[in-house]
């Protein structure tokens, strides 16, 4: 099973470059030929790239190295550069190192170099002269920047499950999508989020991410807090999950735009719509129109476990995403496409 990864610590190093060559010409009935040792090629560099198809950190390694340049020859050839390292990561991965922000690659294709390769060495060639005329110097390549950087997904799926634990985020996107959550008859909440997606008969994709279960004082690092709420951030609509079970679930809606705006101001303004979930069980029905009565949002009242009213969270699934394209498009931008 391939986990979804959302931080990793890599250490890069770029190549070496090639030591400068150190050779005299010499040919029959030629004397003196001179110098001819040419230049080293540069180290290769460590280059992270942004990729559409990744989803996971899961596959990056903790350590790359650029490929070395190649030595000087005679002749005055000049050894080849080494070859660039190349690590596909996902589109949203922040590049920290030592706690500050170096790239935020957004951008499917966006590149951001992690570690220099050393530059060539210089051969005997280049240092002829009129007043050294057979020079002997020559230098090493020098040594690839070395760098430990510390990779973060924040999740760019269209919409986010934010609930509280044991709502029924993950038996929801259970529901909808082929994404295999864990779930169980128990209390317990999601360590790792995950991503589904739902497909429609126009093949459009809209991905699901299942955000791990928030809890009071979350934006002060409580519980799984900050590590989490990264993933909210990315999301362009909100899906705020409720257990309808619980007395005054208007309460719980409260409590998470709150963490939500304490987290980052606006972030629980976002286009929305509230899922009543667990409407199978008696206590459901009485809390649903106290529910109603209490927010201006719409809500719409489902059971993830029996798969009562799954159709009009799909299609209001397919509203909002049809809504936040056009509105990309108006600004002259690509809507992000899984």
């Amino acid at each position: 099973t391939h986990y979804f990864v959302d931080h990793r610590r890599v250490r890069v190093v770029g190549g070496q470059g090639g030591g400068g060559g150190h050779s005299f010409h010499s040919e029959p009935w030629k004397i003196y030929g001179g110098p001819d040792g040419g230049n080293g090629g540069d180290g290769g560099h460590v280059i992270l790239k942004a990729d559409q198809k990744m989803k996971s950190l899961y596959s990056v390694l903790p350590f790359y190295q650029g490929f070395h340049g190649e030595r000087g020859g005679r002749k005055n050839c000049y050894g080849a550069n080494g070859a660039h390292v190349y690590v596909k990561v996902p589109i949203g991965t922040l590049v920290k190192e030592e706690g500050k922000v170096l790239a935020d690659l957004a951008q499917h294709g966006e590149e951001y170099v992690a570690a220099y390769g050393g530059a060539g060495g210089k051969g005997n060639r280049f240092f002829l002269s009129n007043e050294n005329r057979a020079p002997t110097l020559f230098t090493p390549g020098e040594p690839g920047q070395e760098r430990v950087l510390h990779l973060e997904l924040k999740t760019t799926a269209h919409a986010g499950l934010v609930g509280f634990p044991n709502a029924g985020k993950s038996s929801l996107l259970r529901a909808i999508s082929r994404a295999r959550p864990a779930v169980a008859a128990y209390p317990f909440t999601t360590l790792n989020p995950h991503v589904g997606i739902v497909h429609y008969q126009d093949y459009e994709q809209i991905a699901v991410a299942d955000i791990p279960g928030l809890i009071k004082g979350a934006h002060e690092n409580r519980g799984l807090g900050i590590a989490f709420l990264r993933h909210i951030e990315r999301c362009r609509f909100l899906l705020y999950v409720v257990d309808l079970s619980e007395p005054q679930p208007w309460i719980q809606l409260q409590d998470l735009k709150y963490e939500l705006e304490q987290y980052k101001k606006g972030l629980s303004e976002r286009p929305c719509v509230v899922i009543g979930n667990k409407v199978d069980l008696a206590e459901s029905k009485i809390n649903l129109p106290l529910l109603r009565e209490q927010i201006n949002e719409r809500v719409i009242a489902l059971s993830a476990l029996t798969g009562v009213n799954l159709e009009e969270l799909v299609l209001h699934l397919r509203e909002l995403y049809d809504t936040y394209v056009k509105t990309k498009q108006a600004q002259g931008q690509s809507p992000v496409k899984w």
